[in-house]
């Protein structure tokens, strides 16, 4: 939906087109959607910077860059990213490097000035057996899915650092919670990806080969939650603009459609939007993840922001875009 104040403010943006705005992980799918958005909403100082041009995980270059570039706002959206296979193949590497990108971008960000910080975290923060749908407060209340607990420990820590930052020191670092992203720009990796592109790639190319039938990971029964990643991308811009928490220990939103399905029907929906009309079978020897993960919108809504684009419209362009990008020769992330 459009980005407009919030009913009853009567107070002008927070963040405004005159702001020099830093999107760090811009290449990334999250990163280039937000981009995509602040450029359509009339920001036009903005700043990025490709890895071979500044890592992240290196302090003395994301320090110097920061001194150079002074950004008003920073939303980060690097991270390292994977599925169920890459968390559990390289558990220190997505602990590590996440801590570190977080570290570097937020701090610098504070000691260099910058006026407003959001920075973007995961569904997968919440405990396993959080009570659904999963309210802001569930934070810190449980352990975690053993299948993602590197990464999620990495969001909670940016999440408390953000928090601890505002307490002490004033700074305006607030945090969003998105739910399972897809769209453009996605990570088709066979074994690295989340689960609907990763159903995405093995449906069309079952569909290209011929193939009677297509083996998924797990029993199909677990629920997810899906959002658009433009969707995210003007849920960002509408909190940067207008979202100031008033609660010391909500800081925090979850930002999600407020539906879910199993991954028995989003694979059904995958193939019908490739045209694959073969067999889908399930290996339940392989993990299922977290039983329902469906996030609790309720807050964001009553600030007057909802997602727009159904997800079967959404799966549609996500694939046509998938199909189209590799005829083309465009670079897809495989």
């Amino acid at each position: 939906m459009s980005t407009a104040p919030l009913s009853g403010s009567g107070t002008s943006p927070l963040v405004t087109p005159s702001d020099r705005i830093y999107v760090a992980g811009h290449r990334g799918m999250a990163g280039a959607a937000i981009l995509r958005r602040l450029q359509a909403g009339g920001y036009h100082q903005l700043l990025s910077a490709s890895h071979q041009d500044l890592d992240l995980t290196d302090p003395q270059a994301t320090a110097a860059w920061f001194g150079i570039e002074r950004p008003d706002v920073v939303v980060l959206a690097a991270a390292r990213v994977g599925g169920i296979l890459a968390n559990a193949t390289y558990p220190a590497d997505f602990l590590l490097d996440n801590l570190k990108i977080q570290q570097n971008v937020i701090e610098n960000a504070w000691r260099h000035g910058c006026r407003r910080l959001v920075f973007l975290g995961s569904s997968c923060i919440y405990p396993k057996f959080a009570e659904q749908p999963i309210r802001e407060e569930a934070l810190l209340s449980g352990p975690l899915e053993p299948t993602n607990e590197w990464y999620a420990i990495a969001k909670i820590t940016g999440i408390q650092l953000c928090r601890a930052l505002r307490q002490q020191h004033g700074f305006d670092a607030i945090s969003l919670m998105p739910t399972n992203l897809y769209g453009p720009g996605d990570n088709y990796h066979p074994t690295n990806s989340h689960v609907l592109p990763a159903l995405i790639r093995r449906f069309q190319e079952a569909r290209e080969s011929g193939a009677s039938q297509v083996l998924c990971w797990g029993s199909g029964t677990p629920r997810r939650e899906f959002l658009h990643v433009d969707d995210l991308a003007d849920a960002v811009v509408f909190c940067l603009e207008h979202w100031q928490p008033t609660d010391q220990q909500l800081q925090h939103l979850n930002v999600g459609t407020g539906c879910d399905l199993t991954i028995r029907e989003l694979a059904e929906l995958v193939a019908k939007a490739v045209g694959y009309r073969g067999e889908i079978r399930w290996d339940a020897s392989k993990p299922d993840g977290t039983p329902r993960k469906l996030l609790d919108v309720s807050r964001l809504a009553k600030l007057g922001w909802q997602a727009r684009i159904p997800l079967e419209t959404g799966l549609n362009s996500t694939v046509a875009d998938y199909i189209s990008s590799r005829q083309a020769g465009v670079e897809v992330r495989l």
